[in-house]
């Protein structure tokens, strides 16, 4: 027995239904089980989402990276990240190293 399509989006539509209700149930209970943890052990927001952690950047983001390699024609630098330069594409690296 094959399903029309039509069939099918209404199966679609009562699963999404059933999925939507699902999770409202669900995230209800997650957050009153958080509620109960938080006033049995008294904590506070800074406890659960210390202010440190907002915003995430690596430690090292930002930083500039010390050159690898020099073209000697023209003094243009590479550092070995990204995309290769022109002048060091298809070419012995090692000549280019600093």
């Amino acid at each position: 027995m094959t399903v029309s399509y039509k069939e099918l989006l209404k199966q679609r539509e009562a699963l999404e239904q059933q999925i939507t209700e699902a999770r409202r149930r669900e995230l209800t209970a997650a957050i009153s089980q958080v509620r109960e943890l938080v006033a049995e052990y008294g904590l506070t927001q800074q406890d659960v989402f210390p202010a440190g952690r907002t915003g995430r950047v690596s430690a090292t983001s930002g930083t500039k990276v010390a050159p690898k390699y020099r073209d000697p024609a023209t003094g243009q630098t590479w550092t070995g990240r990204g995309k290769a330069p022109k002048w060091i594409q298809n070419e012995d690296r090692e000549k280019f190293a600093i």
